[in-house]
């Protein structure tokens, strides 16, 4: 039991966040400011944001296991592709979604996202280690 409470309690954000991502993406497209150079810095730093989130979330998950066989590299490697793929998926998603279109630019604005949380956590692995515990 105790294992399963463990498995909830570090695997179960991530999976909420990846549904939470998902249900955004499946609203039809809105506009803030009626602006597009506006409406388009706000949207994609909400992508960067949200992606950097999920890479944090994986990153608690992956960092909880204690198998041997699975180094502090992986443990860093392993969300910050699975974060990618999930960005990628979530355009390919987009893609059927009317009034919206799935962009290999946001996969790559989405990983800019991924990419300087991960970066912001290697830099502060000590400040950072309280919050993957």
């Amino acid at each position: 039991m105790r294992k399963f409470l463990r498995l909830v309690y570090y695997w179960l954000p991530p999976v909420i966040w990846m549904s939470i991502i998902f249900y955004l993406s499946s609203r039809l497209h809105a506009q803030v400011t009626g602006k597009f150079l506006f409406d388009f810095l706000i949207f994609k730093s909400l992508h960067m944001i949200e992606y950097a989130i999920l890479y944090f979330l994986l990153l608690r998950a992956f960092y909880s296991i204690s198998k041997s066989y699975l180094t502090i590299n992986h443990k860093f490697l392993y969300p910050l592709l699975i974060s990618i793929l999930y960005a990628a998926s979530d355009e390919i998603h987009q893609t059927f979604v009317p009034t919206r279109e799935g962009k290999i630019r946001d996969v790559f604005i989405d990983t800019a996202g991924i990419i300087m949380m991960y970066i912001y956590i290697k830099h502060n692995i000590s400040a950072v280690k309280k919050f993957l515990n």
